[in-house]
């Protein structure tokens, strides 16, 4: 109701667990999919990394459960954001549209510390590759690797366009080929692999 009456946007499906938001994922190709985290069967978690794997969907969580294994758990499956139900309508209004943009929801003060929480959790399997040297098959070019510095900064693609004085449609194109050359589904993944091969201030 929020969505469609204030935010304008068309719902196309709803699904009742993980299994059927990932069958309607596949069927539907939404922009975005507003994923919950308990669900019988399949639970969130596994349904987001099956839709962000596949390249479905962006997969905003929205959940009652703000427990911090949770949100890390969400952002290393793929998910772009991550949101609790008691957000505001026009909050969550403004979230769908960012992460439909191909922004995350996430102020850069969160940024840094779901990052620093990463770096001192175990590898992920691109992170551990940059790690050992081997960013990617394809390299980054300059500009790509200057927009990864911004990701990594928390910077949003507007905030991106500003800093690097390219138009954002231009910053979006970049944002996608970073994403596909390091191998991960969001700009949170991207972010937290770039601070794990040694980016971050003065790099």
């Amino acid at each position: 109701m929020i969505l469609e009456s204030i935010g304008g946007f068309t719902v196309v499906g709803e699904a009742a667990d993980g299994a059927g938001a990932v069958r309607m994922a596949r069927a539907l190709r939404p922009d975005v999919v507003l994923m919950d985290l308990r669900m019988p069967g399949m639970d969130g978690i596994a349904a987001t990394a099956e839709i962000t794997g596949e390249g479905l969907s962006a997969v905003l969580v929205l959940t009652t459960f703000d427990i911090d294994e949770y949100v890390f758990a969400a952002l290393r499956a793929g998910a772009a954001g991550f949101l609790l139900k008691s957000v505001e309508p026009a909050e969550l209004v403004r979230a769908v549209q960012s992460v439909a943009d191909g922004d995350s929801v996430l102020s850069p003060e969160v940024t840094g510390r779901l990052i620093s929480a990463f770096v001192q959790s175990p590898v992920t399997a691109p992170a551990a590759a940059m790690a050992a040297g081997n960013i990617a098959a394809e390299p980054l070019t300059a500009r790509e690797e200057a927009v990864l510095a911004c990701i990594g900064e928390g910077l949003s693609n507007q905030q991106i366009s500003r800093r690097l004085g390219i138009a954002e449609t231009t910053v979006k194109t970049h944002v996608s080929r970073v994403l596909a050359k390091l191998g991960v589904s969001s700009r949170v993944q991207a972010a937290i692999a770039f601070r794990e091969r040694g980016g971050g201030p003065g790099r």
